[in-house]
Order: C-alpha cells, then sequence, then structure tokens
C-alpha cells in the first residue's frame, strides 16, 4: 500500500452539491469532519455545505482547528445563528464544533488528517474516530466508509471496520453519495429504515 493510498489527497467528491462546497471538501480533511459532525437531523448536502459556509463566515477559504479552537465561544455560536443558520440546532452544533477542534489541537496537533494518516488497521481508525467529541459508532463507521469509498483512506479491513457502510454498491449514507442520483438513492434507502424502524417499534 503506497502513501497515497493510506493518507488520501484532493479528492473529487459531491456529497453538498454545490461546488465551491464539495471542493472545500475535498482538500480539507477537518471541513470533511466538521460536515459529518453536522450531519443529523437536517439533509445531508446542508450538513455537508456547512463547512464552506463557516469558512467564508470567518473570512477565509479554509477552517482552522487551532482558530476555531480559540475563537470565542459567543462568537462562534453567532456565526452559526446567523440566518441562514448552519444547522437546525446551531447553538449545540456550535459548541459541538468547538469541541472536536479542541480536542483534535490537544491530541493531534490541530491536524484532523493526523486521526487517520497513521492507522494501521480499520479498527484501529474506527477506534480514533470513535473517540472524537460527537461521534458514535454509526457516525464513526460511516467516516470511516467515506474516507475509504471517496478519500482512498484504506488501512487493512477497513471496510470490515465500517460494518455495513463499507459494503461496496451499497447506498446507505454519505459515503455513498457522487452525485444527485446516489444521493436520491441514500435517501430513498434512510427513509425505507426509518419507515421500517418505526413500524417495529409499533407492533412492540
Amino acid at each position: 500500500m503506497t502513501d497515497d493510498d493510506r493518507t488520501g489527497g484532493h479528492a473529487s467528491v459531491r456529497i453538498a452539491q454545490q461546488p465551491e462546497a464539495d471542493e472545500l471538501l475535498g482538500r480539507s480533511p477537518l471541513a470533511a469532519l466538521v460536515g459529518m459532525l453536522l450531519d443529523q437531523q437536517v439533509p445531508m448536502e446542508w450538513a455537508f455545505t456547512g463547512p464552506f459556509t463557516l469558512a467564508r463566515r470567518m473570512g477565509s477559504d479554509d477552517l482552522d482547528a487551532q482558530e476555531i479552537a480559540a475563537y470565542d465561544p459567543d462568537a462562534f455560536t453567532e456565526l452559526f445563528t446567523t440566518k441562514p443558520a448552519l444547522h437546525r440546532y446551531p447553538g449545540s452544533m456550535a459548541k459541538r464544533v468547538q469541541q472536536l477542534c479542541r480536542f483534535l489541537v490537544a491530541e493531534y496537533g490541530g491536524e484532523a488528517s493526523a486521526v487517520w494518516e497513521d492507522a494501521g488497521t480499520g479498527a484501529e481508525l474506527l477506534e480514533r474516530l470513535g473517540a472524537l467529541p460527537g461521534f458514535g459508532t454509526q457516525k464513526a463507521q460511516i467516516f470511516l466508509a467515506l474516507l475509504g469509498k471517496q478519500f482512498q483512506v484504506r488501512p487493512t479491513g477497513w471496510r470490515e471496520a465500517a460494518g455495513p457502510y463499507g459494503e461496496a454498491g451499497s447506498h446507505r449514507s454519505v459515503a455513498d453519495i457522487t452525485g444527485p442520483e446516489s444521493l436520491a438513492e441514500v435517501r430513498a434507502y434512510k427513509q425505507r429504515a426509518k419507515a421500517a424502524a418505526k413500524a417495529a417499534h409499533q407492533t412492540k
């Protein structure tokens, strides 16, 4: 496995369905992590456009973990709550993004890519992702699958560690979105899963 295979690089992604936002996701590991953090209780493309909007509101074309970690909390929250808000729950998500960046500064020198660059196995990478603030097991598995499928970050056993999200040809999560058609397929899968869960709950 070459270094290029392991660490990834500038990737061409179409998750946000907005060229400038997708360009940032493809070149900024922190933007991708923040997008994944925001991906809950809002449409996927809204969540993954968030990092670009945040960077622009901070007067930059990229996100910097050191800068975000040191930002005044109230002023940072305002970046999220300014209309149009960055999330359905902008206040709480602003706090989570700052918590994530403070963790990255403390544990990885502020480099988001350091979370995965030297991970020896998929299991090790899953453990590292799961330790990030705001990342539970499912979110960690989905992001691991995203790294493997679209950013060429493929330590040994990455598909197994990502669980069902690592399956080739699946349309379960953001890891499988490569354009409008796959976005629609992933959304349909999520709706079916939600309906099935609701039906199972009602039969109990």
